[in-house]
């Protein structure tokens, strides 16, 4: 068989790829920053209205709704992201994209009532149908396909443009350096090794909070998971949750909150479905611990994509608590089956060393 010419190799990609449509490495952490940021400014934003009986900003007919804020937030976001290269302020994108977007999506009730009634029953559950929407785009674009070669060297050539105006600290090169070797074998792969090795060293590096709270977060998940009694942990939350949301259908079939009886329903029926992929989890997990792992996931988005959203549809706001259990449990999931890919992809090189 021939060998392919690098021009070839570049006809062979797909779509995206050729038309310079990279994904970034880091793109679900900076897309959970702001998912979580959103959600958080929502959280924020009822508490602090209802604790100061809310207030109206303006006078004279006018009033100043969050949602302008909102906007501003979004477009303060939009301008950051767009006048720097690399990756040095995407976090603080993200924060300020989420805080915006929160304060925006807060107000939804206002524009799918004819009376603009922020006080709409279903607005918490409508929210929670926005953010639902967005983690399954996010799912869509990072979850379901590993990231071709030339994504990594893309990535590691993004990192070596912050690298040549700013320098590279010892921890920043060994970064850039593992995303070229995940890039081996692919055209120009070499080009951008050697560019990582001639960003000048320094020892100072550009604060970013979010990261190193999330990379201290999943290094403590990792370790965690690692723990035999982590399994358990995971399972008791899950079923936890998941009596929980029971107890919620009941009232609503009894009749003690006053929704249709279908939500009731259907929250029974979401968590059967949850469970009986925990249960088939415990069934297969004595052979298979990453079987077992991805269907205990695969009981979480159940209960993320239905039971959660038709809780929120039920008792509103008081729903966050199970939603909170559900996003850990799914985050620590996550990390511990990205943990195990990484293996899984490291291992055949060092073999063929």
């Amino acid at each position: 068989m021939s060998r392919q010419t690098p021009d070839e190799r570049v006809v062979r990609r797909g779509r995206l790829l050729r038309l310079g449509a990279a994904r970034d490495t880091s793109a679900v952490r900076h897309l959970v920053t702001f998912l979580v940021v959103t959600v958080a400014t929502v959280l924020v934003t009822r508490f602090l209205l209802a604790a100061s009986g809310y207030p109206q900003v303006g006078g004279g007919g006018l009033h100043v709704a969050h949602v302008l804020w909102g906007g501003l937030g979004m477009a303060l976001a939009v301008v950051v992201l767009l006048s720097w290269v690399g990756p040095a302020l995407r976090s603080l994108g993200a924060v300020l994209g989420g805080v915006g977007f929160g304060l925006f999506v807060d107000e939804i009730g206002k524009f799918v009532t004819s009376d603009n009634d922020y006080f709409y029953e279903p607005t918490a559950a409508l929210i929670y149908a926005v953010v639902v929407a967005l983690v399954l785009l996010v799912e869509a674009l990072h979850g379901r396909r590993a990231h071709h070669p030339a994504e990594y060297l893309a990535v590691a050539t993004d990192r070596a443009v912050a690298g040549v105006a700013g320098g590279f600290t010892d921890a920043e090169r060994e970064e850039a350096r593992t995303l070229v070797e995940r890039g081996r074998g692919e055209p120009a792969a070499e080009e951008v090794a050697a560019l990582v090795e001639a960003v000048p060293r320094d020892a100072v590096a550009v604060p970013d909070p979010v990261r190193a709270l999330v990379v201290r977060a999943s290094a403590w998940l990792a370790e965690a998971m690692e723990h035999r009694w982590a399994a358990t942990l995971v399972t008791v939350a899950v079923l936890g949750t998941s009596a929980g949301s029971v107890v919620v259908a009941l009232r609503v079939l009894l009749g003690d909150v006053a929704v249709p009886t279908w939500v009731g329903a259907g929250i029974l029926v979401a968590v059967a479905a949850t469970v009986a992929c925990v249960v088939w989890a415990l069934v297969v997990g004595s052979r298979d611990h990453r079987a077992a792992a991805v269907w205990v996931r695969r009981g979480v988005l159940v209960s993320l994509l239905v039971t959660q959203l038709l809780a929120f549809r039920a008792v509103q706001w008081v729903a966050v608590a199970g939603l909170v259990v559900d996003l850990l449990v799914l985050v620590a999931l996550g990390v511990a089956l990205g943990r195990d890919d990484e293996r899984r992809t490291t291992r055949p090189h060092r073999d063929q060393r």
